[in-house]
């Protein structure tokens, strides 16, 4: 047999390695929480100057759009003498303005803006709904005045929303602008859920005489679709929806708005 292993240069070898991997997994944490503060950091930050520019045009552009909307409105509601059929003197803007609302969903998908996607894509998803699906197919809602309702609504809400998104990216917002923007939709959301409700409403008759968008058996697919049955679910969807998002708002008002005046307060 050979020559025993001296335990104490053995105690010495294990205490060197015992020794070496705390090092190493001290470091290795230590590295973590270094790239961890570094990615918090970043986060705050929020996007780069370029995403930054991009996103205070992208503002500008969409405040600029909503206001031509109402500029029209008014003079066309000044030259007839009447608010009746004014959707065909902004039609061609909100059909624009409204389906550009989409690339929100897109700046939430890759980081730009930091809302939830979901949330976002139902917002704008419900409106650009209402505008093609049901405004721009049914066309014997455009003389409604429910839809009147929804798009005075609408345009008043994003040029105080775009403008707010367009101050904050700025760092110069004005109160007067925080305080429009998390108190005017206390009126403007019920009156926009009402318009758009009621418009639904009027476009059933049409829908369910014409078949709009419906499939039915049999056909060579072997599939059917009720266009009627998908509207109603919509406007049933609103129930639930509704008072959450509403009193989301409510809440936000709140925290923002003492925020506001607490700091006014300190100085």
């Amino acid at each position: 047999m050979g020559a025993g292993l001296d335990p104490s240069r053995y105690y010495a070898c294990a205490a060197r390695l015992s020794d070496g991997l705390i090092t190493m997994a001290a470091a290795a944490a230590g590295s973590g929480q270094e790239q961890k503060r570094d990615g918090t950091q970043r986060k705050r930050r929020g996007p780069g100057p370029i995403a930054t520019a991009y996103m205070v045009v992208y503002n500008v552009v969409m405040t600029a759009g909503w206001l031509v909307i109402a500029v029209g409105l008014i003079r066309a509601g000044l030259a007839r003498g009447t608010y009746h059929g004014l959707y065909y003197s902004i039609e061609k803007p909100l059909k624009f303005f409204q389906t550009g609302a989409l690339l929100e969903i897109l700046h939430c998908a890759v980081g730009i803006v930091p809302s939830s996607v979901v949330l976002t894509g139902f917002q704008v998803m419900s409106r650009v709904f209402l505008t093609w699906a049901v405004t721009h197919s049914v066309k014997q809602v455009q003389s409604e005045d429910s839809v009147l309702l929804f798009v005075a609504a609408w345009t008043l809400t994003e040029i105080v929303r775009y403008s707010f998104y367009t101050f904050s990216l700025l760092n110069h917002l004005p109160y007067a602008i925080k305080w429009a923007r998390y108190t005017l939709f206390i009126v403007l959301y019920p009156m926009g859920v009402t318009g758009e409700l009621l418009t639904i409403y009027a476009a059933l008759p049409h829908v369910r005489r014409t078949g709009l968008y419906s499939v039915t058996l049999p056909n060579k697919y072997n599939i059917s679709f009720d266009y009627y049955t998908v509207l109603i679910l919509v406007m049933i969807s609103y129930i639930p929806l509704f008072p959450q998002l509403y009193f989301h708002m409510l809440r936000q008002r709140r925290k923002v708005l003492n925020t506001t005046e607490e700091s006014k307060k300190s100085e």
